[in-house]
């Protein structure tokens, strides 16, 4: 059975009673449809004193680019933490359309582990990420109007950037402004995918309208005359912006195929952005479960230090422990095997993929501080033999793992690990961030490099060191930064798997996002409008004879 076969083959509760499991009143949630729900705006400020439940942050190696399951693994440890009479609560990025027309497909995870109702979820949901698109767009459009009607700002360069939701390298750099009338400007512009747009973190860091309504102003949309920035509220666009997300800016509430509630929130990208859900949405849950588990993007290199480097640093959210995904394949992947085509007949790649792993965990443990535990994702190409290896491997480096089988067997393939972290979650954490906030640019992006990456210096293209100067002249170094980076590879080269020593991080550009009030650093080839592939998952989505939607995955 397909994912979405598996999916409506259970039947749903509706969305008051999974609010009402967490103590959700009927008047405190906005219902849209049976199973799907926001919770309203008041309500965080009513709970704001409870205390908080234990954080679980599942996060993984470097993945194949088919992604190693940290969705599905995070939904089953959930539903195995309920089944053990945990009060808990999942907390998840939204979708974006471009993977699920795309090629990684949907993101609600899968088989008997997945977040309901799918097709909703992966589509339209609750028309979060349309709000997100239209406040964008709006501000673009209100840059190029001031530029028609005399530029009063004196705008000499723009570097905001339109969006949407949809993988579309057309659009990556494009004119705007060919219409022929006599005072518009030609300009050269380009589209982001909505995951990338600077209102996407925003929206996911602010702690509420008031916080919403600052850093939309705050957001620099280009330069004038003298290099001075200008602001989004210097346009007056700020308070348009809030009302197009008055409502995006709530949690939404839906439930996996075990009924566990699922606040779902959010879905920036992991490398340009801080790759976690909205921190309204983890501090709700928090205030509401006794345990709340929740994931950031791609690897621990890029989502987790993100999570903890800004999320944390931002919000005071910080993991009581954290769960490291890895997969046969990946371990192979990055010691050559899949790379190469070769067979691992006498586990050779598996030992030395490996390495990509112990470096993950020896992150997470000693430069964080954070109890660590590694799920080894089984898949059915997976054999005894090689689970076993990587266990005896773990154990023999004194790391704690578990195998899960949630995408075949749900919270039964999560026990184990669900009763570990239950332990693990009372131990003491010292928790350190990569670097201090009064470090300089400079330093901070370093210390990553150094510590996380294990490069061994940092080398800087003329512009980024031209933007760096300039953020610091605009007083803004104590900003924390956000690398974006493959996330196939400790470097800033997807092709390098491996595990390498005596690397440089090259450094491209340097790119102050004033409103999500971080300093993205580009490191290496970085696409924030994707392509499809040859053949996109939409080639197969289609309605059926009973009007059902097919082919998501």
């Amino acid at each position: 059975m397909t994912d979405i076969e598996i999916q409506k083959s259970i039947k749903l509760e509706k969305i008051t009673e999974i609010a009402h499991k967490i103590n959700l009143s009927d008047e405190q949630i906005e219902i849209y449809g049976k199973y799907k729900a926001k919770i309203g705006n008041e309500f965080l400020n009513k709970v704001i004193k409870n205390d908080d439940g234990k954080l679980i942050l599942v996060t993984a190696m470097n993945p194949t680019p088919l992604g190693e399951g940290k969705t599905t693994v995070s939904i089953a440890i959930a539903d195995a933490l309920n089944k053990l009479n945990k009060k808990t609560i999942l907390t998840l990025r939204e979708p974006s359309l471009g993977p699920v027309f795309g090629m990684k497909g949907g993101a609600t995870g899968g088989g008997k582990s997945q977040v309901a109702p799918m097709e909703d979820i992966n589509l339209h949901f609750t028309g979060d990420m349309h709000a997100i698109t239209s406040a964008n767009n709006l501000l673009s459009a209100m840059i190029d109007n001031h530029i028609y009607f005399g530029n009063k700002l004196d705008i000499k360069k723009v570097v905001w950037k339109r969006c949407m939701d949809v993988n579309d390298r057309q659009l990556r750099s494009i004119e705007t402004g060919l219409s022929g009338e006599s005072k518009i400007k030609i300009r050269k512009d380009g589209f982001d995918i909505t995951a990338a747009s600077e209102i996407m973190a925003i929206l996911c860091l602010a702690e509420d309208e008031k916080d919403l309504k600052i850093r939309l102003g705050n957001i620099i949309v280009g330069f004038n005359s003298k290099e001075e920035p200008i602001y989004a509220k210097d346009l007056k666009a700020e308070g348009a912006m809030l009302v197009l997300l008055k409502d995006a800016i709530n949690p939404n509430l839906v439930q996996t195929l075990e009924h566990t509630p699922c606040i779902m929130h959010g879905g920036p990208f992991a490398n340009i952005a801080h790759g976690c859900n909205s921190v309204r949405a983890t501090r709700t849950a928090l205030k509401l479960a006794d345990y709340v588990v929740t994931e950031a993007g791609f690897g621990s290199d890029l989502g987790a230090e993100k999570f903890l480097d800004i999320k944390t640093r931002k919000s005071g959210i910080t993991p009581n422990v954290v769960v490291c995904v890895a997969t046969i394949k990946a371990i192979k992947y990055h010691g050559g095997a899949l790379k190469d085509n070769i067979f691992d007949e006498n586990n050779q790649a598996l030992e030395e993929g490996m390495k990509n792993l112990f470096k993950h965990v020896y992150n997470l443990k000693n430069v964080f501080g954070l109890n660590t535990i590694v799920a080894i994702n089984r898949f059915n190409t997976d054999t005894d033999a090689e689970i076993q290896l990587v266990v005896e491997k773990l154990k023999q480096n004194k790391i704690e793992s578990s195998i899960v089988e949630g995408w075949g067997k749900g919270s039964e393939g999560a026990i184990d690990i669900a009763e570990k972290i239950i332990k693990i979650t009372e131990k003491y954490t010292k928790f350190n961030y990569a670097y201090d906030d009064n470090d300089s640019v400079k330093e901070k992006i370093k210390k990553v490099a150094t510590k996380i990456y294990g490069a061994q210096d940092v080398k800087y293209s003329q512009k980024a060191l031209e933007s760096i100067h300039k953020i610091e002249t605009l007083g803004k170094s104590k900003f924390p930064v956000c690398i974006a980076k493959t996330q196939y590879s400790f470097t800033d080269d997807p092709k390098n798997i491996k595990e390498v020593e005596m690397f440089d991080l090259h450094v491209k550009d340097v790119i102050l996002k004033n409103g999500a009030e971080f300093i993205v650093v580009i490191a290496g080839s970085i696409m924030t409008m994707p392509g499809l592939p040859k053949n996109p998952a939409a080639e197969n989505i289609n309605l059926n004879e009973n009007g059902e939607t097919v082919g998501i995955f």
